[in-house]
């Protein structure tokens, strides 16, 4: 069974999160913060992962450590799920069109950690959510899940569009590498035996 759930709980925060990366995609997340819970909802349907997120955050200073600690939470959850990763492709790629914008994903469930952010969100909002919490988000994640993530905006002008397309590409490519390769469904995909 791959599935985990993390408790996490700072003066900031305190985070409850779930996932079952075998799950269809269904979905209850909740932390006070109506777009990051459009864009987590986003993550979970188009990934095929099941998701419970509760946050409890210090949203009367900002939404920040809201949507940091949860992408915290989140990554150590499905470096949880993933175990020693036997028998998953590892590796997903996507390029994703939202109307006017085009994200590029590509990752690797590496257990090395990296972001390269080539996203340009035109402006400091999204409605009330501080746009340049995406890359807080997608940089904690990273970081957390053990993930090298490669995101490249090729088109984009509405911020909303780019935001979810980064979220939808991200999923799909994570939807990707979580597959059971059939071909080697009991070995871990590395040379070195372990990731």
């Amino acid at each position: 069974m791959r599935s985990a759930t993390i408790t996490r709980k700072t003066a900031e925060t305190e985070i409850s999160v779930t996932l079952d990366l075998d799950g269809s995609g269904q979905y209850d997340n909740q932390t006070g913060v109506g777009f990051f819970d459009h864009m987590l909802d986003q993550l979970a349907r188009h990934a095929l992962i099941d998701m419970t997120v509760r946050t409890k955050g210090d949203l009367h200073i900002d939404a920040h450590h809201t949507v940091e600690d949860t992408g915290i939470a989140l990554g150590q959850a499905l470096a949880q799920a993933l175990g020693d990763k036997r028998g998953i492709k590892r590796y997903g790629e996507c390029a994703l069109p939202m109307d006017d914008a085009q994200v590029r994903c590509a990752l690797d469930l590496s257990g090395r950690p990296f972001l390269i952010w080539n996203i340009t969100l035109p402006t400091q909002k999204i409605g009330e959510f501080d746009s340049e919490l995406v890359r807080e988000f997608f940089q904690a994640f990273s970081t957390h899940g053990g993930i090298t993530l490669h995101l490249d905006q090729i088109h984009g002008f509405n911020s909303h569009h780019i935001a979810e397309a980064t979220f939808k590409a991200v999923a799909r490519a994570m939807r990707d590498a979580l597959e059971t390769d059939p071909r080697k469904a009991d070995a871990v995909p590395s040379t070195k035996g372990v990731l």
